[in-house]
């Protein structure tokens, strides 16, 4: 299909060094760029941070520090950049939230004032969220052939809990093993252990994210397995600071943290996760109180 453009339309990705648009950097720009007559051009370029590449992040995308070490940075590259994308429309998928605020941020620590307030922004995965809506109502929908508004008279909390149960119930007997012939889709067991890590979305420890799961990893580089057969993990903080390190580490070797910590607007829970580690350390010998 061809698209009906009025100017310019970029639609581009971004790998970076993490999700904080403040303190992180651009790694890989990609982007095709449709002409109104249909003509389009592709760029891909690594850029250099100016910051190491979190093993994570290489593990995701592929992308080594050794790989982009003599790439231009973006300062060095932005007024190319600003004049090819000047005039431009855009469009990605979770753009208008990471993509195009990253860009921006680059954009502005280089000195150059890209003003996308001027711009279309075309979010693919809106349009897909708002066409295929993943709430409760059409959860139920799929699973049970029923309209909500029909089978309720209205969305409270009882109600919504009785479509909740029998949309789980519709889940289990859709993808019951020997039910699946997708192979992008997983056969699930009528098993809560299983359900209950098939639900996991992320790693956090606490529920704001301020503490997460990492792999302990050896001097060989690779995730340390335990007597249970499994790699064994801990837990480390994902912001400031202390971002990447471990909790325990940081509470043996600056005890005033859990102090600032405490103090501090965390939520209840964060705090709560903290003293849990805490305790469990001073308890095993291994940390300060």
């Amino acid at each position: 299909m061809k698209l009906n453009l009025k100017r310019p339309l970029v639609v581009f990705d971004l790998e970076t060094t993490g999700l904080d648009l403040v303190n992180d950097r651009i790694i890989q720009l990609s982007y095709i760029k449709v002409s109104p007559d249909g003509t389009e051009k592709s760029g891909n370029e690594l850029i250099n941070p100016g910051k190491e590449i979190p093993k994570e992040v290489t593990d995701l995308t592929g992308i080594t520090n050794e790989m982009v070490k003599d790439a231009p940075t973006f300062k060095q590259r932005a007024a190319d950049i600003n004049r090819e994308f000047t005039g431009c429309d855009f469009c990605g998928y979770n753009s208008n939230r990471f993509d195009v605020p990253m860009l921006a941020e680059e954009f502005l620590r280089a000195g150059i004032d890209f003003d996308f307030s001027k711009c279309r922004l075309i979010d693919a995965q809106t349009i897909f969220m708002k066409q295929e809506p993943r709430n409760l109502a059409a959860a139920y929908k799929f699973y049970t052939g029923h309209r909500m508004d029909e089978d309720f008279r209205a969305h409270r909390a009882d109600q919504d809990a009785a479509a909740t149960y029998a949309v789980l119930k519709g889940e289990l007997e859709m993808y019951a093993p020997g039910r699946v012939d997708d192979p992008d889709k997983q056969e699930l067991h009528n098993d809560m252990d299983e359900l209950a890590e098939f639900s996991k979305h992320n790693d956090n420890v606490d529920f704001a994210g301020r503490i997460v799961w990492k792999d302990v990893i050896g001097p060989d580089g690779k995730p340390v397995i335990g007597a249970d057969g499994k790699v064994v993990r801990h837990e480390m903080f994902n912001f400031g600071k202390y971002r990447g390190q471990a909790v325990t580490d940081v509470l043996h070797r600056d005890p005033g943290y859990y102090s600032w910590m405490l103090s501090s607007a965390f939520t209840l829970d964060t705090k709560q996760v903290l003293t849990r580690i805490r305790l469990r350390e001073f308890n095993n010998g291994q940390a300060k109180v």
